[in-house]
């Protein structure tokens, strides 16, 4: 996997000196660490990156590239590796997802210092937090979530992110504080999260067991997905209409001229800037970097400026500053004591160029185990080609009696945003090859790889779900859409399931370009005025037999709890395999229950209100027979205003900050409980004038999981939810929300309705009077508007205690607003009707009906409430962690709606 893994501790000694500069003598500790260490005098406080301790008012070394600080003490330990050379430490690459981040402070990974929050980038998937000016000299280290086609060793390793951590963070070898949010110190695991001092790391064991989650991680050597022709956005399902999200070219450096600092150059009598394009690259594209030298300084220290400014570790003596537009003219100690600024042109305008040479030094890595190195050297000349330079590999490595023809050389950029991989043909000229990257960028150059890869004949798959098709077609009718609308090959692409009553189809394609094609021609088509969505689907393995593993498959709804649905999120693709974590405004549960269908068992966590519960639900008991696992338990992260399935599950109130780690525990503890699931036929019928019965609107059938409101009730919803609609940006928390609803029910408070007289109840076949109400409510569960005992907990003979498992429905009435205040307030509780298995209603006139929150005007006709089949499971709190969350719980005041989610007071 991709680790940037801190320098082990025998590669730390003396390296080279550089010349001096003003006096100061400068230092670099090892080329394995690739620091370039200047001796300084410091003014302010200031930290020691490697001890964190303080360095007031003492001499300290401060790297010229990284602006690493340390004590000198703190040399001969020194493990962080520079950003220099953080390239070749990366054992897997693989690119970043970065998009913008303006709200949380930290440290770049690659500068060292802080992120300002208007400029910062973050990755999706790891803790990788930029400048977007650093962005383009970051490498591709994120984590490896899935198996790309290629076969991996079965022993999963740490992957250490440096800095970063919280300052609570405790190193796990010496139990000391070693977490800060000032600078870049410590490292932690981004799988398992155990954090340690950069010095502790090397005693930790390599492997990796994925830490107090294992059970609920879905393990990456499980995911298989082909995913060279994909972004990282299309691979994980991120929305690509995020705002935040920077372009997806390579070049996200500031549009503004920085200097290698990242801050606006000023005028200085005593230095001079250069202009410094890396290649015929940076000068096409006008990418620069403003280089910052004394006016007395010779070609070797701009040579050194100039490479530190890209982050290039490597020989000054290697590289040449040649003058733009002066023809072909090199930079020496004759064109010194320029005047201009940054803005001049003519002379401080120059490229860096690679000196040309007639033999190099490369290192060609290998996947396979039986290598028993990372890498092998190999001097190429002027007559080497990559069949010559396989030969060589293999003769070093004693595998000569392989087949050379088995092997290919590969050519592998590995940028922060990128990996592309390339095949070189047999007669490439590998010299030439080299010659051409460092012309056209040397920093290309520094992120390019090597790799001899045996051929393998791998059946190539692709998976993708495509949505928004009409719905209950059968699978000739789909496929002849297809062929239609997105114009595929029968032979490279194949129906493999169809989701009839969801509109849905999942294609197996055997074409890594057909599957791009069809992927990108699904965004822009639209059947019948309705817009297709196209998702890549990984393939999930079943695990060994008698492993304890169930993975958790999270469903977020981004649009609820404000932008708490969006930092739960971000916060959960951190924790756990962003393959397990699903944006329900992408798609819908459909993907996610697409993806785990094979697994035999698994948990589900659903992060919204008590509509998106019901969502959820009812997706989950459409597809119940074309899951291995029918019947995975179901928890709740509260990010509605009611929640009251979430208050009975003791899942709390609603979602107030708490940590996603300690959630994703929560889970895993959490034991299996069955709730009561209701069918809801409606059914709209009229008697007309002559006495015939017409129908207005065709049956629809809805599910129901905790309550069933006409009248006053859903009236009131309705109100809400219309007003919701209206203007959406101002219901962006739990607070204003309930304001809202408190001046809805006070504009109705002496509004009148006698339900007796409008409507009829049968509960069992029996017809059950009603008294003089404005509102009947039908509950499943104990917790009505908010966290309300509507039934109340006095003891009657009539009626049996009520329970979400009993399979009866509770029938209660409430006389009108000031009534269901009292009822909020605990001073009484809702009438006692009735207590059924089967309901019907009939209604001689419109009436508002609200079903689990989501409310609307329904017709005179019928309503018929029956059991919905087999029971549901559902996840509840254990006690121990429900106390200990409500311990640490914020003011349940704090920001939290649900746009698609139910209201009550």
């Amino acid at each position: 996997m991709a680790d940037r893994s801190p320098a082990p501790p025998e590669t730390a000694g003396s390296g080279r000196t550089h010349s001096t500069t003003s006096g100061e003598k400068r230092f670099q500790n090892s080329l394995a660490l690739g620091h370039s260490f200047k001796r300084v005098t410091l003014t302010k406080p200031t930290f020691c990156h490697h001890c964190s301790d303080f360095l007031w008012g003492l001499i300290g070394f401060l790297c010229e590239v990284c602006n690493l600080m340390c004590h000198e003490k703190c040399l001969k330990t020194l493990r962080s590796l520079c950003s220099s050379v953080a390239p070749s430490a990366v054992r897997i690459p693989v690119a970043h997802c970065l998009a913008r981040d303006a709200r949380k402070r930290r440290v770049c990974c690659v500068c060292r210092k802080q992120t300002d929050g208007n400029g910062a980038l973050r990755c999706e998937v790891c803790e990788l937090h930029v400048h977007a000016d650093c962005a383009a000299f970051s490498c591709a280290d994120c984590r490896s979530c899935h198996v790309d086609g290629t076969p991996r060793q079965d022993t999963f390793y740490h992957h250490w992110r440096e800095g970063n951590l919280s300052p609570a963070a405790r190193c796990q070898v010496c139990r000391r504080s070693c977490g800060s949010s000032d600078l870049l110190a410590g490292v932690r695991c981004e799988w398992c999260g155990v954090t340690c001092h950069t010095a502790c790391h090397p005693s930790m064991a390599p492997e990796c067991n994925l830490g107090r989650l294992r059970r609920v991680m879905l393990h990456p050597a499980r995911v298989r997905l082909q995913s060279r022709n994909f972004s990282k956005r299309h691979c994980f399902r991120i929305a690509e209409g995020d705002a935040r999200r920077p372009d997806d070219g390579d070049d996200v450096d500031a549009p503004a001229v920085v200097s290698k600092d990242g801050q606006p150059t000023t005028p200085d009598r005593g230095k001079q800037f250069l202009k410094v394009y890396d290649g015929d690259d940076g000068l096409r594209r006008g990418r620069f970097r403003l280089v910052s030298v004394v006016r007395a300084a010779g070609n070797e220290e701009a040579l050194e400026a100039a490479l530190r400014a890209f982050y290039l570790p490597d020989d000054p003596q290697d590289f040449q500053l040649q003058e733009v537009g002066g023809l072909g003219r090199l930079r020496n100690d004759d064109v010194l004591n320029r005047n201009g600024g940054p803005d001049g042109g003519g002379g401080d305008a120059w490229i860096l160029r690679a000196k040309g040479g007639r033999s190099e030094v490369i290192k060609v890595y290998g996947g396979a185990a039986r290598w028993g190195a990372d890498f092998v050297s190999v001097r190429v000349s002027e007559d080497s080609t990559a069949a010559s330079v396989v030969a060589e590999v293999l003769r070093r490595l004693a595998l000569q009696k392989d087949d050379v023809t088995r092997f290919d050389l590969q050519e592998v950029l590995m940028s922060g945003k990128r990996v592309q991989k390339q095949t070189l043909t047999p007669q490439q000229n590998i010299l030439d090859k080299l010659h051409d990257i460092r012309k056209m960028s040397l920093r290309q150059m520094n992120l390019t790889r090597f790799y001899v890869a045996e051929r393998r004949s791998q059946a190539l798959q692709v998976s993708l779900l495509i949505g928004g098709l009409p719905p209950l077609l059968s699978k000739e009718q789909y496929w002849q859409l297809m062929q239609e609308q997105l114009i595929v090959k029968s032979h490279l692409v194949d129906i493999s399931h169809v989701y009839a009553s969801q509109g849905a189809v999942g294609l197996r394609l055997s074409c890594l370009s057909e599957a791009e094609r069809v992927f990108m021609l699904a965004k822009d088509t639209d059947v019948n005025d309705k817009w297709l969505t196209s998702l890549v689907i990984p393939d999930v393995q079943v695990g060994p037999p008698g492993e304890d593993a169930r993975p958790l498959l999270v469903f977020v709804n981004a649009k609820s709890g404000g932008l708490k649905g969006k930092d739960l999120l971000y916060g959960f693709r951190k924790i756990l395999n962003p393959h397990q974590v699903f944006d329900l405004s992408n798609g819908g549960p459909l993907p996610g229950f697409h993806t785990f269908r094979a697994l035999p068992s698994f948990r589900v966590l659903v992060c919204g209100g008590d509509g998106t519960v019901g969502w959820v639900l009812g997706e989950l008991e459409a597809l119940r027979h074309q899951l291995a696992c029918r019947e995975p338990p179901v928890g709740i992260v509260p990010l509605g205003t009611g929640n009251d399935l979430s208050r009975v599950l003791r899942w709390g109130a609603g979602y107030s900050g708490e940590d996603p780690a300690h959630i994703l525990a929560c889970a895993d503890e959490a034991d299996e409980v069955p709730m009561d699931r209701w069918t809801v036929l409606l059914d709209a019928r009229d008697l007309g004038e002559n006495g015939v019965e017409t129908f207005p609107e065709a049956p629809k059938i809805v599910h129901m999981s905790n309550y069933l409101g006409v009248g006053i009730d859903a009236e009131l919803s309705l109100d809400f939810h219309q007003a919701r609609q209206d203007d959406p940006d101002k219901f962006t928390s739990r607070f204003h929300n309930k304001g809202v609803y408190v001046k809805a029910g006070l504009q109705k408070i002496s509004a009148t309705r006698s339900l007796h007289r409008e409507l009829q109840l049968h509960v069992d076949g029996r017809d059950v009077p009603l008294p003089n109400i404005q509102g009947l409510i039908f509950l499943n569960i104990p917790s009505w508007g908010s966290g309300a005992d509507l039934w109340g907990s006095e003891p009657d003979a009539r009626y049996g205690k009520p329970s979400i498992d009993d399979g009866l429905l509770e029938v209660v009435g409430v006389t009108g607003v000031v009534h269901m205040g009292q009822v909020q307030s605990g001073l009484r509780s809702g009438i006692r009707i009735a207590q059924g298995n089967y309901v019907r209603v009939t209604l001689r006139k419109a009436f508002p009906v609200q079903v689990d929150g989501e409310p609307w005007l329904q017709p005179p006709g019928h309503i018929v409430v029956s059991a919905a089949g087999p029971k549901v499971r559902m996840l509840r709190k254990s006690k121990a962690k429900q106390e200990k969350s409500a311990g640490g719980a914020k003011d349940g005041r704090s920001e939290s709606s649900a746009p698609s989610d139910g209201v009550h007071l």
